[in-house]
């Protein structure tokens, strides 16, 4: 059975193979009943943003986790991708600033991705 650390684990690294910037994780288990995970990175276009998305989805898919739902990829200033357990958070670079998730989440645990970063 995957469990959700290893679709966190495959999210991640499909955002980094595609140059996601600032990417943190916030452990939400404690905190929302949304999910167990936040994702929250930024590209520094809206194509580079939805050409994240679609290397999440890609990745997800082909590690054989389902897909709940995306939102706002036309516009690719926020997109949001429902893996269940762990919602992912795509922006560009303003949207990121005005919205500042990890802003309204600040009793949210950070999760240590330094073993999925950079390989």
């Amino acid at each position: 059975m995957k469990s959700t650390d290893d679709l966190l684990q495959t999210v991640v690294k499909a955002i980094d193979a595609k140059h996601g910037e600032d990417i943190e994780a916030l452990d939400m288990q404690n905190v929302s009943l949304l999910a167990d995970y936040f994702v929250i990175a930024s590209g520094g276009s809206s194509r580079q943003v939805q050409a994240i998305a679609r290397e999440v989805k890609e990745a997800v898919t082909e590690a054989g986790y389902p897909i709940d739902h995306i939102e706002g990829f036309d516009k690719a200033q926020w997109i949001l991708l429902d893996l269940g357990e762990v919602m992912v958070h795509l922006f560009d670079e303003e949207s990121r600033d005005f919205y500042h998730l990890e802003r309204l989440w600040y009793d949210a645990k950070v999760v240590d991705l330094t073993d999925q970063l950079g390989q």
